[in-house]
């Protein structure tokens, strides 16, 4: 019989304003992985966060293996064999892999038996060796700036197995990487197990918890509401425990015939700045009250088509038209100002200013106009509160502290992207650009941003929709585009394409371009 590795006992955790952990108890046996499940805001990291150290809580108690123990930093935890890799990466960019994972515990060796010097050479063949024993093949010499996302989140891992990890926490992992990525990580979250780690895995994404997890807390408003066996619980039954109340993952899209010709790109072309053509001669429309989704596998284009309609990287041929209007030479608050919504795929480096508070993130593109800034110049406070305490209520934005005045840099992946959200629907434009709108978001909250979707749709706006997730796709597209290698691969009605005829289209296996 299993014993159990950890114990939290009665945790609760009280924020001014808001109780993020209302007296929660629970077990992980040694070698199981571990699910916990809950919307964006419920709680989850709050109460991980506590067991690695970084929050004490406010009442409740910790036991390792049976004995009690007091977590006051991270540094008692790593003492205590516990890792967590965070939602956002803690590295540092211009180092290399290999001090990244020894970054505060350096193995030192004298010069001249004199001078202290890091063994930079037995590091990196430690970093290697370590790498490949659990099948995390990485170059230790790489610097982080230069390496894709998913071989981040390896060196993360890497940094607690160096560390001597054996209870390995990860907090929402799959939310930045590609469907492709998240396949290999779910096989070596199940190596890492089978090697005699025990696994907690903070997530919303349901199928994930199916393929991995041997057991599920779901966590609602800060309370423990069930501990499920995973095997015999259905995904319906977790998500309606989850959010309270049943899902509907039904769009309802009205029957409309489109209206006039929102957004027109003719054979734009564009070379990144190594010099790389990442858009070849990409022409489609979007019409007032159609859904046109771009579907591709991650790095073949699709967010350049976004950044360059919305004035974030340059083309270098052809033409974008807004309603019969050509773009290319406007800036961007110009194309903002002429109609252009943007939800980004980097929210953090694009969409938000983090250190900012909610308010002013909510009213970022309005601003400089009235009602919130007088013709002198002079900021509207009141108008800013105003406007942000109806998007919150709105869009179920949850914030700590005094709601509007939550410095974003605090919240939630998953509220900072309703925040992004909100604030780009309520600035009325007529063309919309979704990129990865879901990325982050619980099922409830997916649901949520799904039927709005749907609902500007039905309202005569054209939406430009780019997404990784092929589901999505398929359940809100009227016309689907596929780009493969920078270049259109087909557009066609979604109704008249199979999701597997899509997929094929995504990796270069036809090519019927209109």
């Amino acid at each position: 019989m299993n014993t159990n590795f950890v114990e939290l006992k009665n945790i609760s955790k009280v924020f001014p304003n808001i109780v993020a952990n209302d007296d929660v108890s629970l077990d992980v046996k040694t070698g199981e992985i571990y699910a916990i499940l809950g919307e964006n805001g419920a709680g989850k990291s709050t109460l991980m966060s506590i067991l690695f150290g970084l929050y004490e809580p406010t009442s409740g108690s910790i036991y390792i293996k049976g004995e009690k123990v007091n977590i006051t930093s991270p540094l008692d935890a790593n003492k205590l064999h516990i890792g967590m890799v965070h939602q956002h990466f803690k590295l540092v960019d211009n180092q290399t892999i290999a001090e990244n994972i020894i970054l505060g515990i350096e193995p030192i060796k004298k010069q001249f038996k004199i001078f202290p010097k890091v063994d930079l050479k037995k590091v990196n063949e430690d970093v290697a060796l370590l790498s490949k024993k659990y099948h995390l093949d990485v170059n230790p010499t790489d610097l982080i700036q230069d390496v894709a996302v998913s071989t981040r989140q390896r060196v993360e891992i890497l940094k607690m197995l160096y560390r001597n990890a054996e209870l390995l926490i990860f907090d929402e992992p799959t939310a930045v990487l590609t469907p492709q990525e998240i396949e290999s990580l779910l096989q070596i979250i199940k190596s890492l197990r089978d090697s005699g780690k025990t696994i907690i895995i903070i997530t919303h994404k349901l199928d994930e918890i199916k393929k991995i997890a041997d057991r599920c807390a779901i966590l609602r408003k800060g309370k423990l509401i069930d501990v499920l066996d995973v095997e015999k619980t259905t995904t319906k039954e977790m998500a309606s425990l989850m959010v309270g109340h049943d899902i509907s993952l039904q769009i309802k899209k009205d029957d409309n015939p489109y209206g006039k010709d929102i957004l027109k790109v003719e054979n734009i072309s564009s070379i990144n700045s190594d010099g790389i053509q990442v858009l070849k001669n990409i022409s489609f429309k979007v019409r007032s009250g159609e859904i046109l989704a771009v579907a591709g596998v991650s790095g073949n284009g699709q967010v350049e088509i976004a950044d360059a309609i919305a004035g974030l990287i340059n083309i270098s041929e052809g033409r974008i038209l807004l309603e019969n209007k050509e773009i290319n030479d406007l800036n961007i608050r110009e194309r903002i100002e002429s109609g252009i919504a943007y939800i980004p795929e980097d929210r953090h480096n694009v969409g938000l200013l983090l250190d900012f508070t909610l308010s002013e993130n909510l009213c970022l593109k309005q601003y400089y106009q009235e009602p919130y800034c007088s013709s002198k110049g002079v900021l509207n406070y009141d108008e800013f509160v105003k406007t942000s305490d109806y998007l919150i209520e709105k869009y179920d934005i949850r914030c700590g502290e005094e709601t509007h005045n939550t410095i974003v840099r605090s919240m939630s992946g998953g509220n900072q992207q309703k925040a992004i959200i909100a604030r780009e629907i309520h600035s009325n434009s007529n063309l919309i650009i979704f990129v990865q709108p879901t990325r982050g978001l619980d099922v409830g909250a997916i649901e949520i941003i799904h039927n709005r979707i749907a609902e500007l749709r039905n309202n005569g706006k054209a939406i430009l929709l780019i997404s990784l997730e092929l589901d999505e796709i398929m359940a809100l597209a009227d016309t689907i585009l596929v780009i493969y290698n920078g270049q259109v691969q087909t557009i066609e009605e979604a109704k008249k394409l199979t999701k597997e005829q899509v997929g094929e289209y995504m990796m270069g296996v036809h090519n019927h371009a209109k």
